[in-house]
């Protein structure tokens, strides 16, 4: 395993905060209030390791290769759907953070009403950038892979 391999570890870490998402989703419509429990902590330890992942990538791309981001360029008919979806998911990524950490915080303390009110907010954002993740990944890595840029 290398560096090179971290965007398609990232997009595989979201697509399992995903996967643990709707199933805890689908628990708690059940009642099955455990599964709900495992299955959302699971959500949480992907998205964890996703963000040092992330990081990881970037800071060794940035302090030891001394590339930029990669930045779509083509096809140029396709920029600014791939815009608006890279800003609206980093968007949302820095402001699911302090959601999903309040959110788990009451569950963890048994304050369960404040827990659904805040979740019902929390889950489909936490949904969105997850999938959004895949699809950016997809996007820039598979479909319509990008030339590197330096930052010199």
């Amino acid at each position: 395993m290398s560096f090179s391999d971290l965007p398609l570890i990232n997009a595989f870490l979201n697509t399992m905060s995903a996967a643990c998402l709707i199933a805890g989703f689908r628990y708690i419509h059940k009642g099955n209030r455990v599964a709900h429990q495992r299955c959302m902590t699971g959500a949480l330890a992907a998205s964890i390791l996703f963000l040092i992942s992330y990081l990881t990538y970037h800071g060794h791309r940035a302090y030891v290769l001394h590339i930029g981001p990669t930045r779509f360029l083509e096809p140029a008919w396709f920029r600014p759907f791939y815009l608006s979806i890279l800003v609206s998911h980093t968007i949302l990524a820095v402001v699911i953070v302090p959601l999903v950490l309040m959110t788990f915080s009451r569950a963890v303390k048994g304050r369960l009403e404040l827990h659904k009110k805040i979740a019902r907010w929390t889950w489909p954002l936490w949904m969105y950038v997850s999938v959004t993740g895949v699809l950016i990944y997809v996007l820039l890595y598979q479909l319509f892979p990008q030339a590197p840029t330096s930052m010199r």
